[in-house]
Parts: structure tokens; sequence; C-alpha cells
């Protein structure tokens, strides 16, 4: 599945430098480039507050993970902050899983993981 990257700058306060950026579709290991690419010019500029819109963004693998973790810490570096706002079941218990881990490595490698967070989001969305 494709994913569509809509990148929205807030209009009015200019101190401000939230932007937000709305994800459709699946954010993997053949997508996570390209929203790589794209965020590339935003976190070079003075944005403050990077917001992810994941109301469409139907999966996610560590490559999307690694993504959002990537702007995290260039934004906590010059005291700005990224935020996730209406994320689907699945995404959300992504998270979760990965929240509930910090810095435990049960999973051989990357495939490993991906095929796990894979599973998961299936059943999750089979459950609905």
């Amino acid at each position: 599945m494709p994913l569509e990257i809509l990148i929205l700058k807030t209009v009015g306060d200019k101190n401000l430098g939230a932007v937000t950026v709305k994800l459709t579709g699946s954010l993997d290991t053949a997508t996570a480039p390209e929203l790589e690419r794209q965020l590339s010019p935003v976190l070079a500029g003075l944005v403050k507050h990077l917001i992810f819109d994941l109301a469409q963004l139907k999966f996610i693998s560590s490559a999307g993970l690694r993504v959002f973790s990537m702007a995290r810490k260039q934004l906590k570096e010059r005291g700005g902050q990224t935020s996730f706002v209406n994320m689907q079941p699945q995404i959300q218990e992504v998270f979760e899983i990965m929240k509930a881990l910090p810095g435990v490595a049960i999973f051989k490698d990357m495939a490993e993981l991906d095929a796990y967070l894979a599973a998961r989001q299936r059943a999750h969305q089979e459950n609905n």
C-alpha cells in the first residue's frame, strides 16, 4: 500500500513553528525513505512542534518508527517536540508495544520485529 504525505504549516503565530504531517496508507520499509526525504527540509527549518496526524495511517513497521524517532530526536535537541494525533487502534497498539519495551531487545532482528508488528496489526483489524 502506498503512503500519501501531506505537510501543512500552521497559519497564525509565526513563533509557534508548528507543522502538521498527515499520513495516509502504509509507513513501511518501502515508504519510510520518502517520508524522511520530505521531512528533511521541514526539520532543517525553524519548526518547533511537529504533529503527525495518523487518522488515515493503516500500517506501520519499524522503518516508520525509526523516522518518527529521528524527527523526535532532532526537535528535542532544539527544545521542540513531536506529537501524534488520531491514531487508529492498530497503530496505537504498535506505539504501546514499543513504549512497553524500552531498551529491551526481544527480537533477533528488524525482520522479526516487523513480522511481529504486522501480525499484531492484522489481528487487530480482523477483530474489528
